[in-house]
């Protein structure tokens, strides 16, 4: 086979994204990858949160979440006809909850930082917390509503786009590349995740994750329907239901090099704050317990663009809006 046009070392959802748009275009593309779609974007929540995930300092990449999210809609009709695939792309908004007046302290904080940004949340009582969604606990102080925050399940997004990509002859190649020039094309694009340092000096640094998914008793669905997020005792954690039942909770935040051991302390966290926002969640089934390294940067910001080797272009260091950013 003659060499590809393109290169892409990494089969997450923004390189499959990469290829799968490369390939549209009409040229050469192979993914370089042992197992695409088994990095990070498999243990990923999928919340398309440019709102709740918005914080002080990271404004510029506030905007290009913003942007990207624009995108999502078009983005997720094309990719299943596309792909003939179900991606689990919701619109129901995200719930931002405080289980004492501490927490709710810092929520009214953010609101008015994202009032100054002019970001869309509602301010609500307690009361009206629990209309939204009945199952919070009784000591809900409070929180805030942002309507257009979506999400996506990661793992269906990332057949989807493997099964788009492929649809239109883009290669894949399961060796595990070590060094670029290995890969013979007439450009790489680095979307390697927290193995991009390897391959070329780029300050991604590897940030772990733990994260648990549960199902509703009975295989019904959840007894809520929008994403809830919250500060417990200062402990931030988020439940994202499903259609098919399954609830993802997450994540800790671990500098721990390139450890993906799934740890009690880190189990009995995640459990201990969902289970004070959402009691009923201690009768859901415990299915997986995983861990994953988002690949961080010193900014928090992902590295775009052309490199000092002119063949190479870098796509990483998405850390926590890697499914967020990939249509853009």
């Amino acid at each position: 086979m003659s060499a590809p046009d393109v290169a892409v070392v990494g089969g997450g959802v923004v390189g499959l994204a990469i290829a799968w748009r490369c390939a549209q275009r009409g040229l050469r593309v192979t993914v370089v990858d042992p197992s695409p779609g088994s990095g990070a974007s498999r243990v990923a929540a999928g919340m398309l949160a440019p709102v709740t995930e918005a914080h002080f300092g990271e404004e510029p990449l506030l905007r290009l979440a913003l942007a990207s999210h624009e995108r999502w809609p078009a983005f997720a009709a094309e990719l299943s006809a596309a792909s003939g695939q179900d991606l689990g792309y919701r619109t129901d908004g995200t719930l931002l909850v405080a289980a004492s007046e501490d927490d709710l302290r810092e929520i009214q904080r953010l609101h008015r930082f994202y009032d100054t940004l002019g970001l869309p949340a509602e301010a609500l009582t307690g009361r009206e917390c629990r209309s939204l969604a009945p199952l919070l606990a009784p000591r809900i102080r409070g929180g805030m509503r942002a309507a257009g925050d979506h999400q996506v399940d990661p793992r269906r997004l990332a057949r989807a786009l493997h099964a788009a990509a492929a649809r239109v002859g883009v290669h894949f190649d399961h060796r595990r590349a070590e060094r670029l020039d290995e890969l013979d094309a007439e450009r790489v694009v680095l979307a390697a995740g927290v193995w991009s340092s390897q391959f070329a000096d780029l300050p991604v640094r590897p940030v772990k994750g733990q994260i648990l998914r549960l199902r509703a008793p009975g295989g019904g669905a959840p007894g809520f329907g929008l994403t809830v997020r919250a500060l417990a005792a200062s402990r931030s954690v988020y439940l994202v239901p499903r259609v098919d039942g399954e609830v993802v909770v997450g994540a800790t935040s671990e500098e721990l090099g390139h450890d993906t051991t799934v740890t009690a302390n880190g189990v009995h966290d995640l459990l201990r704050a969902a289970i004070d926002v959402v009691p009923d969640i201690g009768e859901y089934e415990l299915v997986e317990a995983s861990a994953g390294l988002r690949p961080g940067t010193p900014d928090n910001a992902p590295l775009l663009g052309l490199t000092a080797d002119p063949r190479l272009i870098a796509a990483t260091g998405h850390y926590r809006q890697g499914i967020l950013l990939t249509p853009i």
